[in-house]
């Protein structure tokens, strides 16, 4: 979980140009709210947190469109609608159970998709050096990508348990060995780092609050929510627990101030970390106490600057690897929510044809919509957002309505009345 969460600031940091103190902080400070957030969810009270075991990390939904709205505006921006997303995400819990019917299997798996698809470009990116680096597609880059990838797919056919699951933590780190080797690694910025260091909110300054930034955000923690939803019923069948639609309502408050957090501490959206159920199921670790432990570990280290910047040490060429195997699991993932979707009709293969087309080609070409308001371009260039939108609007036309008008037809023709057969559906 700390690879997969500590990767998500780095490739974030690392598109908008941070620098190595301001990195560290932001890896030290995800770290921090990570552990808050996670004992949030699994202490809770009367009305907030599930109280399952449940592990709380950035998710990597949020990446693409961070990165488009740091490119179009600035860093407290970005954090300002986080924070009124979080907000969002707490007030509406209790009416998501109705809004959960507009994203059935074949809007969330295409989005997701979306979001895998979206990112292999960073990925690909960075494997090459880092984009506008001296050094991008020398062979060295090329090759540690290349080995860091191997390893992680080697420790999966090979390894089991434990060592499987840290295996890109595990990648990571030989990557970096081999850099290191290479000459291609500078320790100097963790030696300057302090051991201690307690996070602050605002660090990057007071939050300003864009319109387009924060529907963004909202779409992105909304996904969030169906995921996290998806996790608290897998849990809840592997520890025994029957979870009913409060226990849900509670949960996703205790994720709206996670994210609330995240913004106020300057770090990013989270959410309820889909691999913490194979842990869980494969170990049959169920009691809570082990991921209290857990998230008062992710407070410590989110105190230690020093070790924050070790990762910043890690080169781009080893994270690009890592993130080929990370981001190829976000696509594999939607294509396993597709699997649940009828393939047969074509309506569902439009769905997922005209969604996954229009996010992806948005992402890929955002110069497209440089002509529009800066409103709309920061809305449109990121691709979740319009291939959120195609997905929901289309299955609603050619699935939700459709079927609607079908059964209406058939009900009319056996005598029965219109109104009658729409108000009983």
């Amino acid at each position: 979980m700390y690879a997969g969460s500590m990767v998500v600031p780095l490739i974030i940091g690392g598109s908008l140009k941070l620098n190595a103190s301001q990195m560290a902080y932001l890896i030290a400070a995800d770290m921090f709210t990570c552990g808050i957030a996670t004992l949030i969810q699994v202490i809770g009270t009367r009305y907030i947190g599930i109280r399952l075991p449940v592990v709380l990390g950035c998710t990597f939904t949020a990446v693409g469109p961070i990165v488009a709205i740091g490119h179009t505006t600035n860093l407290p921006t970005i954090f300002g609608s986080i924070i009124i997303a979080g907000i969002l995400v707490f007030l509406c819990a209790p009416l998501f159970g109705k809004l959960l019917q507009f994203f059935p299997p074949i809007v969330t798996g295409s989005v997701v998709t979306i979001i895998g698809l979206s990112l292999i470009p960073v990925a690909m990116d960075d494997a090459a050096g880092g984009s506008g680096s001296p050094g991008f597609g020398d062979a060295n880059n090329l090759l540690l990508a290349l080995g860091t990838l191997i390893c992680i797919v080697v420790m999966n056919r090979f390894f089991k348990g434990f060592l499987r699951s840290i295996s890109v933590l595990l990648g990571l780190i030989i990557g970096t060995i081999a850099a290191y080797a290479l000459g291609m690694v500078n320790f100097s910025s963790v030696a300057s780092a302090s051991w201690v260091n307690v996070v602050h909110p605002l660090y990057f300054g007071k939050p300003h609050l864009n319109i387009a930034a924060i529907i963004t955000m909202f779409i992105v923690c909304v996904v969030s929510m169906v995921e996290s939803t998806g996790v608290y019923y897998a849990l809840g069948k592997i520890t025994g627990k029957e979870i009913e639609r409060k226990d849900i309502v509670k949960g996703l408050r205790a994720e709206g101030i996670a994210i609330v957090l995240g913004g106020l501490f300057n770090t990013f959206p989270y959410t309820a970390f889909s691999q913490n159920v194979g842990l869980v199921s494969m170990t049959r670790v169920k009691n809570r106490s082990v991921i209290v432990a857990a998230g008062c570990i992710l407070l410590v280290l989110g105190l230690l600057p020093k070790i924050a910047a070790l990762v910043t040490v890690i080169p781009s060429a080893v994270l690009g690897g890592a993130m080929i195997a990370m981001f190829g699991m976000v696509i594999a993932y939607g294509m396993h929510m597709l699997g649940n979707v009828d393939l047969r009709r074509n309506e569902n293969l439009l769905v997922i044809a005209c969604s996954v087309s229009i996010g992806l080609g948005c992402a890929i070409v955002p110069n497209m919509f440089a002509h529009l308001p800066n409103t709309l371009n920061m809305l449109l260039q990121s691709g979740i957002v319009p291939g959120t939108i195609t997905a929901v609007a289309m299955n609603l036309f050619l699935n939700y309505f459709g079927q609607h008008v079908t059964s209406s037809e058939n009900v009319e023709t056996e005598g029965v009345h219109t109104d009658n057969a729409v108000s009983s559906m």
